[in-house]
């Protein structure tokens, strides 16, 4: 396997066309998502005091993000198909997720680890993409409103999401506050209840 070391060089010498070498195109996550029922889990703390666990589950495709905790099987399921990063995490929590796709999300490639970009089924997501985000939320985007955009972009079925309370009540990831962490709640928000009230395939989970 390329050392970080190799990767990291061919990263700043050959930039983008190097990495793309690595990943699976937008249209392919499409496609796999074509006709089937999603679930998107955020990490949102006050997603424990629930008990969506067994839903979660039943869905064909489950996308976790970042170190993915699942704090007790009730509330948050077992299953991880796709894991979303926005930054690195130990090879010991992707092997306990086990995703068949993982998938870098983050503008900067600064912090992209040449492990994410060799694992089976990897994907980068397009620095375009990323702008086009910010510019309508006029904030940098965060990991779970991407991925939001992401799925209701492609022909999945249904599409569900859990743990999003837009830092009502932090993150299981960590202990910053909304203050404290470059986003725009209120915009992530506005612009999933607006595509929940345009689109039947999504549904917001809160209670």
């Amino acid at each position: 396997m390329i050392s970080q070391i190799a990767f990291t060089l061919k990263r700043i010498l050959f930039g983008e066309d190097f990495l793309a070498q690595h990943s699976c195109s937008l249209n392919t996550l499409h496609e796999d998502l074509a006709g089937k029922t999603v679930a998107i889990v955020g990490n949102a703390r006050s997603l424990s005091k629930q008990s969506f666990g067994k839903t979660i589950d039943q869905y064909d495709v489950v996308i976790r993000m970042h170190a993915a905790p699942l704090p007790q099987v009730e509330s948050h399921g077992t299953r991880t198909t796709w894991l979303a990063l926005g930054m690195p995490v130990s090879q010991e929590i992707i092997d306990a997720r086990a995703p068949v796709r993982l998938l870098w999300m983050a503008k900067k490639r600064k912090r992209l680890r040449a492990r994410f970009a060799k694992a089976k089924g990897f994907y980068l997501h397009p620095k375009n993409e990323w702008d086009r985000m910010a510019t309508e939320l006029a904030a940098p985007p965060t990991t779970g409103v991407m991925l939001i955009d992401l799925v209701a972009r492609s022909a999945a079925a249904e599409i569900h999401l859990f743990g999003f309370d837009f830092f009502t009540s932090l993150s299981l990831s960590g202990r910053r506050t909304a203050a404290q962490v470059p986003h725009d709640f209120a915009a992530e928000k506005l612009f999933t209840q607006s595509l929940v009230a345009r689109d039947h395939r999504v549904v917001h989970h809160t209670d």
